[in-house]
């Protein structure tokens, strides 16, 4: 047994806040660092003992890995927790952090090489007959060639960087008269990104679903899976809200999904919490789409429907220690909605939209969680992902956390920067989500910036009086078909419309 006594936490803001409370909770003595930018952030101020790593910009501090392990080993730091993002997908940092004698709160180097590029995911899970989209198994730069294979699996088709994620290098093509451009900006754009231009091709899923699956390993080949997530709610290929459990699977549809999500993550001997991500079609055909070997940012949902902490679990891996538990023993309790409170303006394309948190109120009262690193008064950086808070609520059912989300989301006062608080908000009211009838296209299908405007006293009223008659006809369907278990406030009293008074 590994026991860690000192634990440093190499990222920032939320994320970096939440594993130190739980490192405290195990009485893990705890190291933040910072950035010149975050000196005064509540991660720094929350932990033990706090290190300055750099300048503001992430390749000067954050990804600075010799500086953490400098940091490391100045402290008697005995292990590092990557969280996500920056350095916790990368198979040299934690090899480097092995090297040295540490432990790494993560899979090993190995996994992440195996399933931090996307072809090599797929070659390793063969074996298992998980189910994969149409279309190449090995990267491919001949672009006859690929146009012909493009031909043969059908249009449209979808180009995708082989080293990439966050929707970056990534390409529909509709027919061929434009793929040879298509494909070459996607090369291009992957080379910008990752420094890899190598690319493959798949058949373009039509209308899909975005379902996750939470998995768990640990040193002595146990492997269990946490249920799904329903991740469709997306811009730029980036997810905005989550849920958990998804409204459309049924329990034998989860069992299958979540057996080829343990497979998946034996297929490369994975230990800690990873997560396997697949496509799920309108006939609830799902194929395999990738591993993310970290913790996801839409984690809490997952805890909140199943009562563990994924971070002690990730920390109790580290130390060498079994799974306490099998699958048999998990269950789903309630459900759980994340929305992504971002610093951006979904009226303007979603643009980032840096400031100063003039006014900040978190919500409060019962199943509603808030993971955030901000208080009233500070900045934005304009060096860092623009996220400011996870605002997560949970319930006994759907509808209870959705109402809870809404209740939750007037609550929430934000002022000096535009916020998704409003996009969440419509969201929540629109008789597709409210119904479970969605897919990633929602946005496109559904959104544009006008529908944010605010709505007049007697149109906010019949878009309550509608959207609670919904909740309640689908609460009335039958059990079997749900498988798992729109109110605009009136103008002046909206979290949106706050944001909006307050802005500059």
């Amino acid at each position: 047994m590994k026991k860690i006594t000192k634990l440093l936490v190499a990222n920032r803001g939320e994320i970096a806040l939440r594993v130190l409370r739980s490192a405290k909770e195990m009485g893990i003595a705890t190291v933040a660092i910072y950035s010149e930018a975050d000196r005064n952030a509540l991660h720094v101020r929350y932990a033990d003992e706090a290190v300055c790593v750099g300048p503001p910009a992430s390749k000067d501090s954050y990804l600075r890995g010799d500086k953490i392990l400098g940091v490391c080993k100045a402290l008697g730091v005995d292990a590092i927790h990557p969280g996500y993002g920056f350095l916790s997908e990368n198979a040299g940092f934690a090899r480097a952090v092995r090297e040295a004698g540490l432990i790494f709160v993560g899979p090993s180097p190995e996994a992440m090489e195996i399933m931090g590029d996307k072809l090599s995911a797929k070659q390793a899970v063969l074996a298992y007959n998980i189910p994969l989209v149409p279309g190449t198994a090995e990267a491919i730069s001949d672009v006859a060639e690929a146009k012909r294979i493009a031909e043969e699996v059908g249009f449209p088709i979808l180009i995708k960087a082989s080293a990439g994620g966050g929707g970056k290098g990534m390409r529909i093509v509709n027919n061929a008269d434009e793929f040879e451009e298509q494909m070459q900006l996607a090369i291009n754009e992957a080379v910008s990104a990752f420094g890899d231009g190598a690319v493959f091709i798949e058949k373009f899923v039509t209308g899909p679903r975005h379902i996750e699956i939470q998995v768990l390993g640990d040193e002595h080949g146990n492997i269990v899976h946490l249920f799904e997530r329903e991740c469709s709610i997306q811009r730029r290929h980036q997810k905005v809200i989550e849920e958990a459990p998804s409204s459309v699977l049924t329990p034998e549809l989860r069992a299958r999904m979540g057996q080829c999500a343990v497979d998946v993550a034996r297929a490369c001997d994975y230990t800690g919490a990873g997560t396997v991500e697949f496509l799920l079609d309108d006939k609830r055909n799902f194929y395999f789409l990738e591993m993310n070997t970290r913790l996801q940012v839409e984690h809490p949902v997952t805890e909140q429907i199943t009562g563990l902490d994924l971070v002690k679990e990730q920390i109790k891996v580290a130390q060498g220690e079994p799974l306490a538990f099998s699958q048999a023993d998990l269950t789903i309790t309630g459900h759980a909605l994340e929305l992504r409170v971002y610093a951006e303006d979904p009226q303007n394309n979603f643009l980032p939209d840096i400031g100063t948190l003039t006014t900040y109120v978190r919500p409060q009262g019962p199943g509603v969680r808030v993971d955030d690193g901000f208080e009233q008064g500070m900045d934005i950086p304009i060096y860092y992902d623009p996220m400011i808070a996870k605002l997560v609520t949970f319930g006994a059912d759907r509808a209870e956390a959705i109402a809870r989300m809404l209740r939750a989301i007037e609550e929430y006062q934000i002022t000096g920067i535009e916020t998704t608080l409003g996009f969440g908000r419509y969201v929540l009211t629109h008789p597709a989500f409210v119904s479970g009838d969605f897919d990633t296209n929602f946005i496109k299908d559904h959104f544009t910036p006008t529908t944010l405007a605010p709505a007049a006293p007697d149109e906010a009223t019949a878009k309550v009086a509608a959207a609670l008659a919904a909740m309640l006809l689908s609460e009335k369907k039958p059990k079997a078909a749900a498988a798992t278990g729109e109110t605009a406030g009136a103008e002046g009293s909206s979290g949106w419309r706050r944001n909006r008074l307050g802005v500059r």
